[in-house]
């Protein structure tokens, strides 16, 4: 007990020290780039020692000349600002603890953050519930993987394997995690498919496992969605207005419990970087385009430099200073971050913008966040609202992290290449004899792609194919 105490009382101290400068890098680490043009625009016209220029390489010769112009006790200042940097380095190295700011700080922060209109991400909810709610390190660290692992509609995109792989040795640890996150609001976030995310919300309204409800979509889903009432009837040994009434109920549970996180207005998508061949080789070319250059202003270099100047005046000139060069160290390990993620997207999926959709590797947060040397849920958050425009078309980073699924001869497939094939299968089938879930997954299980049945029936689902019944046609 008494270590475990001195642990919150040492992590407690660099939340103290740190919470400010790392609310802000992962804030920009986070937000997309058009969002992070208008912060840098806000930041213009608030901090007074910034200043915008076309020349790309001044902001970096200024910060040469710095000391020519500035006192001798400013260097101490630079000194403190440089170890702050190593620390907000090695913060993005680990997953430290949730950040908590004094009421002095969020005040001033409180115009940094309100700055910028953006609508909140379904990513963003379910972390605030994560950072508020009491749990342990490891725990916490568990529920921030599976919360980057969920989509725009809210379901778990995440295999068995990748579950007992984040539990890093602990069977039931990622589950009891998971269970976490599906207590969350929205109700039916976390779920795995379709009958988990309407289980879930069952259970939240009351309905328990012996109700009827609950065992219409737990057992009987398929004659559900075919309104076979009387068949679900006959089965559970009850009345046909019975099955009415709770098929009417199941009716107004939401189906995409993560959908009104997404805008439905139409967005202008800016990409983050752009890959193209050269030679034999893929490169990716960041897009800063769009990005403001900002350089710090020798006014007011030259004020410190004055000796008619009072304390106070100096004081405040070395604090917007200091936040002004802060703010564009965070900006470049922003771009530093997302084009180390992206370099290694385009080595492990090389054959995508070779040959396209169908070539999908397998890829994890994990595996790439072991390869630049940060925490996977630095990934996560870097990923974030980003794109890249392929030869393809524009792509979210999202896009390129895919669980595997291992083959019969031990090699590993992406989902993404299983629903090719799911694809496949339902284009060349006949009208008249469409084919069932149970047969596709029969007919996988011949090309060695081992797939259950509810697998075959999310992924027919994510695809936008309808059930067999209604792709049949005389």
């Amino acid at each position: 007990m008494p270590s475990q105490g001195l642990q919150q009382v040492q992590r407690l101290s660099l939340q103290q020290t740190l919470s400010p400068q790392m609310q802000q890098s992962l804030h920009i680490l986070q937000i997309p780039a058009m969002e992070l043009s208008a912060l840098i625009r806000q930041e213009l016209t608030t901090n007074p020692v910034l200043e915008e220029t076309q020349d790309e390489g001044s902001s970096e010769n200024s910060e040469e000349n710095d000391a020519a112009n500035e006192e001798n006790d400013f260097e101490e200042e630079f000194k403190e600002m440089a170890q702050l940097d190593e620390e907000w380095r090695d913060y993005f190295s680990q997953n430290n603890a949730p950040i908590r700011r004094t009421q002095e700080e969020e005040r001033q922060r409180q115009t940094f953050f309100e700055s910028v209109a953006r609508s909140e991400t379904l990513q963003d909810h379910l972390l605030a519930q994560v950072q508020v709610a009491d749990l342990p390190e490891i725990q916490r660290k568990l529920c921030e993987t599976l919360v980057g692992n969920i989509d725009e509609r809210g379901y778990l995109m995440a295999t068995p394997e990748d579950l007992a792989g984040w539990s890093g040795g602990e069977p039931g640890s990622a589950e009891a995690a998971l269970k976490i996150i599906q207590g969350f609001d929205p109700i039916g976030v976390g779920a795995r498919d379709l009958r988990e995310c309407l289980l879930l919300q069952l259970e939240r309204l009351g309905h328990k496992e012996d109700s009827l409800a609950y065992r219409v979509v737990s057992r009987h889903m398929d004659e559900l969605a075919a309104r076979k009432h009387a068949e679900i009837s006959e089965a559970l040994n009850v009345s046909l207005d019975e099955v009415h009434r709770v098929a009417a109920l199941i009716a107004t549970l939401d189906p995409q419990p993560g959908s009104r996180f997404s805008s439905d207005d139409s967005r202008y998508i800016t990409a983050d970087m752009n890959v193209q061949k050269v030679g034999e080789d893929w490169v990716v070319i960041m897009n800063d385009d769009w990005l403001p250059t900002v350089r710090i202003s020798n006014t007011y270099k030259d004020i410190l430099g004055q000796s008619s100047q009072g304390q106070e005046v100096k004081s405040y000139v070395r604090e917007r200073i200091r936040a002004a060069r802060f703010l564009i160290k965070s900006i470049q390990q922003r771009q530093q971050t997302i084009l180390k993620i992206a370099c290694e997207i385009v080595r492990v999926q090389v054959d995508f913008f070779n040959h396209g959709s169908a070539y999908l590797k397998p890829l994890t947060m994990t595996e790439v966040a072991q390869k630049i040397g940060v925490h996977e849920t630095t990934v996560s958050r870097a990923i974030a609202n980003k794109y890249m425009q392929t030869p393809h078309g524009i792509y979210e980073l999202k896009y390129f992290f895919t669980p595997g699924i291992r083959l019969a001869d031990g090699s590993v497939i992406s989902q993404e290449q299983v629903k090719v094939a799911i694809s496949e299968l339902v284009s060349n089938e006949t009208s008249s004899h469409p084919l069932t879930d149970q047969e596709i997954m029969t007919v996988l299980k011949e090309r060695k792609i081992p797939i259950a049945r509810r697998t075959v029936a999310k992924y027919r689902e994510e695809l936008k194919i309808l059930p067999s019944h209604l792709r049949k046609s005389k």
